[in-house]
């Protein structure tokens, strides 16, 4: 047997639409002392998340072709739920695009399938070794990627898929100035153009959103020439 991913038995959610893969993850993890959670979609990845705690898993393990929401949404709003730990997309798609559209939802590193399990953990020791210390989780307000909707104390407030990727982008990093060449690169595909003013007209009708949602104290801010931020 291989040496063990950390010392320190590492809690991992995997995330795979495909039961015959999955399985084959969690038990090759396990062999490497990992401690798994597996869902198969991303209702399923933000329950696990949600119910144990953003600060319960030491990195995710997400498929992007899931069969209700984009694995990219999902990971957006797993960094909007307060989650800290390194994302690794599993992707069939490993196109320049998909890789960097990756990266801007909040993943940290990306496979492409078909991949051996050896990589995998190579890539989770990685990864593991980086990561950062948790960061407090935004309260009040959530994120739910299968609807594209905020959820507040006062209620939802839909939102259109670009809007969702600029506010997840926001409340990923909440609290830190988030540039906005970040949130272009976020919201919408690369090589689109996009006017200069086309993001302040997103932001403030997330501002709206957010204020309807009703959490207070919650406001996306602006830092002139720079970017905004939410805090």
């Amino acid at each position: 047997m291989m040496g063990s991913v950390s010392e320190l038995e590492p809690r991992v959610l995997v995330v795979e639409d495909d039961h015959g893969l999955r399985d084959v993850l969690a038990r090759g993890l396990r062999e490497h002392d990992v401690v798994v959670v597996t869902a198969r979609d991303g209702a399923g990845a933000l329950g696990a998340v949600r119910g144990a705690g953003p600060d319960a898993f030491d990195a995710v393990v997400l498929d992007i072709g899931l069969p209700d929401s984009d694995g990219r949404d999902v990971c957006q709003a797993l960094r909007a739920a307060g989650l800290t730990a390194p994302v690794l997309f599993l992707t069939a798609r490993d196109q320049l695009h998909d890789v960097l559209s990756g990266f801007a939802a909040g993943g940290d590193d990306y496979l492409a399938k078909p991949f051996h399990l050896s990589e995998l953990v190579a890539r989770l020791r990685v990864a593991l070794r980086r990561s950062a210390a948790a960061r407090p989780a935004p309260s009040g307000l959530a994120l739910d990627p299968t609807t594209h909707a905020l959820v507040g104390p006062s209620g939802t407030q839909r939102l259109t898929p670009t809007e969702f990727r600029v506010l997840a982008a926001l409340m990923a990093r909440s609290g830190e100035v988030v540039r906005r060449r970040d949130l272009l690169a976020a919201g919408w595909p690369d090589g689109a153009r996009v006017a200069d003013n086309t993001l302040d007209q997103y932001v403030a009708r997330l501002r709206r959103k957010v204020d309807a949602a009703g959490d207070a104290g919650r406001s996306i801010g602006t830092a002139h020439g720079v970017g905004y931020t939410f805090t």
